[in-house]
This record gives structure tokens, C-alpha cells and sequence, in this order.
């Protein structure tokens, strides 16, 4: 199969490698709203499986999205913007073919990249969740080997990403973790490495001095969310804040509801009258896009100025 290249994965590449401002990684929870976040501002979106597959699907993040779902969520909404966007893989739902077809199918749905964890598919489990185990390391390897593989014969420009859940895991523990976040860089040849769940800052120093390319971190068993500025100190530009759209949507959701509950279309009233000095945008389809425009367009041109 011939090589191509995705603008989008390249861009990402660029952003990852910048290095004098932090990149914020955020879930853009559907394809309309991703449209709200790119005209605010955002630079990279991460369809992950809990908030976002889970947001369309219902399904909790215990491993029963199909990657054939997981995929078409994701492009829908790398489709929707101009921003790089990175699939959640999951475990590679299977084992190496099926992770060579899931690389395969990204790239051919636009996507920029894809995450994949060291956990066991069997018992895979929704990050910080009790019971988390991490395949054996030969295993992983394998997995982002066939990743990494697949992609070279793709395109070198998509970026893959490896997760890793060995400092919880009950068969793991810091000194496995640092020692997969290496091998899973240097040996394996991932582009960006992921610790999941550092306890401390000092941890996060310790698997930067490890660490020669792209790392980040989530906030684990951290006490808050680090800023841009405490990630730069530390190396790190990279800021791991997916699940802050979905928190502001369900709260500003819940509060209307149940103002509406109480009160009825005087809420709504109330709601555009606090909005008149503060628009905001509304997602529909670009005018250059598949939309009404362009199907005005079409019947014109197809039916000869008929309705």
C-alpha cells in the first residue's frame, strides 16, 4: 500500500516538538462542539473512550466499544475541524493484526494519531480505576511495535502514542513504569509516551531525565492540576486536561435543566437576556462545507434553477 501523508499529523508533529509554550490536549466532546473549541482556540482534541465514545455511545470505559465505534466517533469529529485529532485505542482491541488494522484505519479516517495502552484487553479498565494491570512487557512491546510498523508503511507523519498504567498496576509499581515509558520510547519507537498516574512531581523528573521525546503525564494521584508554567518547569510541554470540556458542559447543562424544571421558558428567557452583550457561536456546517449552501448550489446547478 502506498505511503501517504496527513497534514494533520504533521501538524501535530509540529505542535509536539514546539517547545516555548505548553500544548493543551482537551476531549472535544462531538463534532459540533469540537467546531466551538476550534474557532476558541483549540490546537489538538483526544476522542477518549470514557467521556467522549461513551458521551455518544452510553457505554461505561470497561472495554466494550468496538473499535469500529471508536473509529467512526473519531471521524466525525477529526472531519469537523482543522485540528489534529487523536483516537483513543484502547488496547488495540485485539492483538497485532488488530492493532496494525486499527493504525490502518485511523489514518485512512484523517485521524493525526492514536493512544494505546499496556493493559490486557480482557480486564481492561477506565484509567484510575482499582484492579489495573499491565501486560507483560514483551507483550506491549509487541503491541506498539505492530503500531509503530504499520505506520511506517502508512504514514511516517501519524503519531503513536503509548500509555502507560504500570505505576497502579497490581503487578507493577514506579520502578516497572519508568522502566516501560523508556523501553516503550527507545525500543519500540512510539513518538510520545504517557505516565498515567504519577504520585509526585519528583516521579515525573525522574521519567523526564528517562525520556528523550514527547512525554506527558496525567494527573494521577497528583493533589491538583499542574498549570502550563509548573509543565514547563519540568520539562513538559505537553498538558493533559481532556475531560475539562465535558465537566463545564455538564454542570452549565444540569444548572439550566433544572432551572427550566422549575420555571419553565422563563429560564430560557432569562438565559438569552444574561447572553445579549455575550454571543457565542453557534456550530453549524461552514458555508464551503456539505450544508445547505452547497446544496442550494446543487439543485441549481442539477435541476437547472428548479426548486
Amino acid at each position: 500500500m502506498a505511503s501517504t501523508s496527513n497534514p494533520k499529523s504533521r501538524r501535530l508533529r509540529e505542535l509536539l516538538a514546539r517547545k516555548d509554550r505548553v500544548l493543551s490536549v482537551l476531549h472535544p466532546p462531538t463534532a459540533a462542539l469540537a467546531r466551538i473549541m476550534e474557532q476558541a482556540g483549540c490546537e489538538v482534541g483526544f476522542v477518549g473512550t470514557s467521556a467522549v465514545v461513551g458521551g455518544y455511545t452510553g457505554l461505561a470505559d470497561v472495554g466494550t466499544a468496538t473499535m469500529t465505534e471508536c473509529l467512526q466517533i473519531g471521524k466525525w469529529i477529526a472531519g469537523a475541524v482543522a485540528f489534529p485529532v487523536i483516537l483513543d485505542g484502547d488496547t488495540g482491541h485485539g492483538g497485532i493484526m488488530a492493532v496494525r488494522r486499527l493504525v490502518r484505519e485511523c489514518i485512512e479516517a484523517g485521524l493525526a494519531g492514536v493512544r494505546l495502552d499496556d493493559q490486557p484487553i480482557e480486564g481492561k479498565r477506565r484509567t484510575q480505576s482499582a484492579g489495573v494491570q499491565v501486560v507483560p512487557l514483551a507483550q506491549a512491546m509487541a503491541r506498539y511495535r505492530a503500531a509503530v510498523d504499520m505506520r511506517n508503511e502508512l504514514d511516517p507523519s501519524f503519531v503513536v502514542m503509548a500509555q502507560c498504567y504500570a505505576r497502579d498496576a497490581t503487578n507493577g509499581g514506579l520502578d516497572a513504569c519508568l522502566e516501560r515509558l523508556r523501553a516503550y520510547e527507545r525500543d519500540a519507537g512510539v513518538d510520545w509516551v504517557q505516565f498515567e498516574s504519577p504520585h509526585s512531581e519528583e516521579e515525573i523528573r525522574k521519567a523526564r531525565a528517562l525520556v528523550k521525546g514527547t512525554m506527558s503525564f496525567m494527573r494521577g494521584k497528583l493533589p491538583r492540576y499542574l498549570s502550563a508554567d509548573e509543565h514547563l518547569a519540568l520539562g513538559v510541554n505537553v498538558a493533559w486536561y481532556p475531560n475539562f470540556t465535558h465537566h463545564v458542559i455538564w454542570a452549565a447543562l444540569w444548572d439550566f435543566m433544572r432551572d427550566f424544571d422549575k420555571r419553565g421558558v422563563a429560564a430560557w428567557e432569562d438565559f438569552q437576556a444574561a447572553r445579549a452583550n455575550a454571543p457565542y457561536p453557534v456550530p453549524e456546517m461552514p458555508a464551503a462545507g456539505e450544508g445547505g449552501e452547497k446544496q442550494r448550489q446543487l439543485e441549481q446547478r442539477y435541476f437547472k434553477g428548479e426548486p
